[in-house]
C-alpha cells in the first residue's frame, strides 16, 4: 500500500524517444549521438522502447541493448522509462526485470488489449497489481487507447494508486476532463503524466506533473518552457506556446505519426532516419508539409 509522500514524484518533459534504424537494424550509436544532444536539454529524462520508439517491432535482444545504450549515455539527474508491457503478465515481469538490471529506472507497462471484450476495471487492477508485485523498480501505468483501443477508467486507477510499486500513470488520451479526473482520484504521490502535447497545458492546469511527449523529440527547450512558465504563474504565455506548437504536435503524431517525426528529426539535426518496416517513410509532399510546419513554428530556418 501507499504511504502518502512516500513516492518519488516524476516530473517535467520526458521524450518517447525514436529507434534509430540503418537498413533495417537498429543504429545504437546514432541512439548515442541523439541522446547525447538532449541531454544538453532540461529534459527530465527519457522513455525508450515507447509507441514512437516502434517498441511492437523490436526483438527482446534490441530492446535490452536499448536500455543498456540508454542508461550508459544518460546524463546524471535524468530518469529513464522502458516500455515493457505485454498481454501477458509473465513476460512483463521478465522484461522489466531484465530492463532493470540493464539500467532502467521505472517500467512503462502498457494496458493489456487483445482481448479487449474483457479488459475491464477489474482486469486492469489483477495484471497491474500481479506485475507491480513482482518487478524490481517502479511501475507506470501506459494508458494509450489510440493504439490499443481500450481505456483504463478512473475506479481502476484510484485502487492501484494505492499500491507502493505503482508511482504513476502517462495518459495519452487526447482527453484532458479525463486526465482531470484521474489526478482527482490519486494520491499526491502519484504522477500523472500527459501523454500527447496537444494537451499540455491543461493537464498542468488539472494537476499534472509532467509529460511524456512525441513533441519533445524535435521541440524539448520549447515544451519544458510551456511546464516553466505554467508553473511561474504566467499561464497567458504558456497557453500561447502550447497554441503556437499544436500544428507541428499534430504532423508528428496523428498526421504523419513515427516516419513523420523521424522526419522531423532529420531536419532539426538529430538522426532520425527510416521507420522499421511494414512502416514506410513519408513522401516529398509529405516532408515539404512538415518543414513548412517546422519554419512556421520557429523551429526551423
Amino acid at each position: 500500500m501507499s504511504i502518502e509522500g512516500k513516492r518519488a514524484m516524476i516530473k517535467g518533459i520526458i521524450p518517447p524517444v525514436t529507434t534509430p534504424f540503418v537498413v533495417g537494424e537498429v543504429a545504437y550509436d546514432k541512439l548515442t549521438s541523439n541522446i547525447e544532444r538532449w541531454n544538453r536539454t532540461s529534459l527530465s529524462g527519457y522513455v525508450v522502447m515507447g509507441s514512437n520508439g516502434e517498441s511492437a517491432f523490436l526483438t527482446r535482444d534490441e530492446k535490452l541493448k536499448i536500455v543498456e545504450t540508454a542508461k550508459k549515455n544518460i546524463s546524471a539527474g535524468k530518469i529513464l522509462l522502458a516500455g515493457t508491457g505485454s498481454d501477458s503478465i509473465k513476460e512483463t515481469v521478465s522484461l522489466s526485470n531484465d530492463a532493470a538490471d540493464r539500467g532502467a529506472d521505472y517500467a512503462l507497462v502498457l494496458t493489456p488489449s487483445f482481448y479487449k471484450g474483457s479488459m475491464n476495471s477489474a482486469a486492469f487492477v489483477r495484471f497491474f497489481t500481479e506485475v507491480a508485485d513482482k518487478i524490481k523498480i517502479p511501475l507506470v501505468i501506459y494508458n494509450v487507447p489510440k493504439f490499443t483501443g481500450v481505456n483504463i477508467e478512473a475506479d481502476a486507477v484510484a485502487k492501484l494508486a494505492q499500491h507502493g510499486n505503482i508511482v504513476g500513470l502517462k495518459n495519452s488520451a487526447e482527453n484532458a476532463a479525463h486526465t482531470a479526473e484521474l489526478i482527482s482520484v490519486v494520491p499526491r504521490d502519484f504522477s500523472v503524466l500527459v501523454g500527447t502535447a496537444s494537451v499540455l497545458y491543461p493537464g498542468l492546469a488539472a494537476g499534472a506533473t509532467g509529460g511524456i511527449l512525441a513533441l519533445a523529440n524535435i521541440a524539448p527547450d520549447q515544451c519544458v518552457e510551456i511546464q516553466r512558465l505554467f508553473e511561474a504563474g504566467k499561464h497567458e504565455e504558456a497557453s500561447a506556446l502550447q497554441k503556437k506548437l499544436i500544428p507541428v504536435n499534430k504532423a508528428v503524431t496523428s498526421k504523419y505519426g513515427v516516419p513523420g517525426l523521424k522526419a522531423a528529426l532529420d531536419m532539426l539535426g538529430y538522426f532520425g532516419g527510416e521507420p522499421r518496416s511494414p512502416l514506410a517513410p513519408i513522401g516529398e509532399k509529405e516532408r515539404e508539409d512538415v518543414k513548412m510546419i517546422l519554419k512556421t513554428a520557429g523551429l526551423l530556418d
